[in-house]
């Protein structure tokens, strides 16, 4: 297509994950299976939260964020494929695009930044023990919570403002099955230097400062396990951190594995299958992660379903 002829987008075209008509019925059933255990999984581990008294510390405080970042994540893109494979229809209007593109940086940061601040979280309970209850007190924990809200709206906006910037377009064929904000900024036909400096630098900054602050939580973290004398008391003292350590590697394996295989990969459709993995499986595996490695999550929860049931 012409440039030109892009002027003014009124909607985009969404990628299909098959183009087989007796694979739709499949990919619905599938896809909503997979939505309505992620936010039913993430809702029962913020019921368990805020139902036991017992659970009321920074570190589950921290975890009912991440249930519902989880549950706000994946609603930003799931649901409207699941409506494009009923309706079999690839559209979403440029504000749609637009809106869902945000959203969708809101949370996939405030996840970033959640599991950052739950490092932390760690690294006082097991490095600073007795000062843990003055350290993460309520104040500090809820004000964590908004800084990483805050930074994370900042961003999505930054990288709003700048495609409010595109006027012309390639393409309306978005090689993903959301906006996904990398597919849109090159279907862009404005090669603003500043603009994509701006978009990458900040990417970059949000996903590698985050990480860096985990590795340097956990490097202190297993330094302080390494001194303690007994086996017991190491395990004990990393099995607090177990659950978080095995949701960050997978958060991150999943993020770089697109990453990776969308650089690798030419074929576009592998890479929208790849980035399931990110979106969709990543949030309904976390509340499993979190309930099958945790006593007091998983007692919480037969309790509750002993008085439903």
């Amino acid at each position: 297509m012409d440039p030109q002829n892009l002027t003014h987008v009124s909607e985009f075209h969404l990628m299909s994950l098959s183009d087989d008509p007796d694979l739709q019925p499949v990919l619905f059933g599938m896809f909503m299976s997979m939505y309505l255990v992620t936010v039913l999984g993430n809702l029962l581990i913020i019921l368990a939260v805020s139902s036991d008294s017992h659970l009321h510390t920074p570190m589950y405080f921290f975890l009912s964020n991440l249930s519902l970042a989880d549950i706000c994540f994946t609603s930003t893109t799931v649901p409207k494929m699941i409506v494009n494979i009923q309706t079999q229809s690839r559209a979403i209007s440029y504000v749609g695009c637009l809106t869902q593109m945000s959203f969708y940086l809101i949370f996939a940061c405030m996840d970033d930044m959640l599991l950052t601040v739950m490092a932390y979280d760690r690294f006082v309970a097991i490095c600073h023990p007795l000062r843990y209850p003055v350290i993460m007190n309520p104040r500090l924990c809820g004000f964590l919570v908004l800084v990483s809200f805050f930074i994370s709206l900042f961003e999505s906006q930054l990288h709003n403002l700048i495609a409010l910037q595109f006027t012309t377009f390639k393409d309306v064929e978005i090689s993903n099955f959301f906006c996904d904000p990398s597919q849109v900024l090159s279907l862009s036909c404005s090669h603003s230097f500043t603009n994509n400096l701006v978009m990458y630098f900040v990417g970059a900054i949000y996903g590698f400062l985050p990480l860096l602050g985990i590795l340097f939580s956990y490097y202190k973290i297993v330094s302080s396990i390494l001194r303690i004398p007994s086996s017991g008391g190491k395990y004990k003292a990393f099995s607090t951190c177990g659950s978080h350590l095995a949701v960050v590697c997978l958060f991150y394996a999943t993020a770089i594995g697109v990453y990776l295989g969308s650089v690798v990969s030419h074929s576009s459709r592998k890479g929208a299958v790849a980035s399931v993995m990110y979106t969709v499986v990543t949030p309904m595996l976390n509340p499993f992660i979190y309930s099958l490695r945790n006593r007091d999550i998983k007692s919480t929860l037969k309790r509750l379903l002993s008085r439903i049931v």
